[in-house]
């Protein structure tokens, strides 16, 4: 798989599922332009794509919650890289807490970066790719886009807008412009820097909730639904089976989350208010890298059975042809 001759944007590029997104179209030799607000996280990126072989990589700072800096970022990108063939849409903040300790700015905060940075971002690909009927745009969304859970409520709405946002977006395009693509990346939980830089009200240290996977998983999966557009990639077969069970249980799955998930989303380390940084505002890497890892490593797989399977499908196929000629072969004999 190559996207040498591809212009390919990611934002939330400088840390995170972004920062390895970036990396994995880098090695395939894409000209990258890495969209995020951390100056030195950015700067990191950039360095390790054009080492990574990224035919060129350009680093364009931009809040995505800013949509005329995101339509400037867009239009410079056009300028400097060519028109743009992929455009991910990975930026988000997040709060920790309950949803009555949340204030309205921090809720307007979290909507305006993750559901409307979004929008904006998705607006300003469809300006360069309508015209020529061709592109890709590549949503990173959640499980949590089906089924929200306690302390994330601001988080939770963004990505369930985000799936309503793109269920009205396929169609209109099908009919318009059938040749631009719009595929959604349905992540679990996923072991990148964010958990250590939300704003958070609880006692304890954040953490994403096990079975936890590596960002690079993040990545294959996002570089994969580019080249193919299916209409979502669920990274795990766990997004399927919460949404059967929202759809047929909701009251015990509520019941549930309500007993375990609190206490799942925290570690054991106490964590203290007075030197916490968060991102919500302004970038926890504007002066630091953090890369593309969180604190999770021991425990994050680097691996999915679901998305190794859905990526292989016709040698899984082709396996299963041979096997069922086996066995008729063997049959036949007897």
């Amino acid at each position: 798989m190559t996207f040498a001759n591809s212009t390919v944007v990611v934002t939330g590029a400088s840390a995170g599922n972004g920062r390895a997104t970036a990396r994995a179209f880098a090695k395939r030799g894409a000209r990258v332009a890495l969209i995020a607000r951390g100056e030195a996280g950015l700067k990191a990126a950039q360095e390790e794509c054009l080492a990574l072989g990224a035919r060129q990589a350009i680093a364009v700072p931009c809040d995505m919650a800013d949509a005329e800096a995101v339509d400037a970022a867009a239009e410079r990108i056009r300028d400097e890289l060519g028109p743009i063939d992929v455009w991910v849409n990975n930026a988000m903040v997040s709060v920790f807490a309950r949803t009555w300790d949340i204030k309205a700015s921090e809720f307007r905060r979290v909507v305006e970066v993750n559901l409307l940075g979004t929008v904006y971002g998705t607006l300003a690909a469809l300006r360069q790719m309508r015209p020529r009927n061709s592109g890709v745009i590549v949503q990173i969304g959640s499980t949590l886009a089906y089924r929200g859970i306690p302390l994330q409520a601001p988080y939770c709405s963004t990505k369930h807008g985000i799936q309503g946002f793109v269920d009205s977006l396929r169609p209109e395009l099908l009919r318009d412009c059938p040749g631009v693509k719009v595929t959604m990346v349905q992540l679990p939980a996923i072991n990148t820097p964010q958990f250590s830089w939300v704003r958070t009200r609880l006692p304890r240290h954040p953490q994403p909730v096990p079975p936890i996977f590596q960002p690079e998983v993040t990545a294959e999966a996002v570089v994969w639904a580019s080249e193919h557009t299916p209409r979502e990639l669920n990274v795990t077969g766990r997004t399927g089976l919460i949404r059967m069970l929202n759809a047929v249980a909701p009251n015990a799955l509520e019941w549930y989350l309500a007993r375990t998930n609190i206490d799942a989303q925290q570690t054991d380390e106490p964590i203290d208010p007075a030197h916490w940084r968060d991102n919500l505002e302004s970038p926890a890497d504007a002066d630091h890298d953090h890369g593309a890892h969180g604190i999770f490593d021991s425990q994050a797989h680097r691996f999915s059975p679901e998305v190794w399977a859905r990526t292989h499908l016709p040698l899984l196929a082709g396996v299963a042809g041979v096997a069922a000629l086996a066995v008729v072969a063997a049959t036949s004999r007897k």
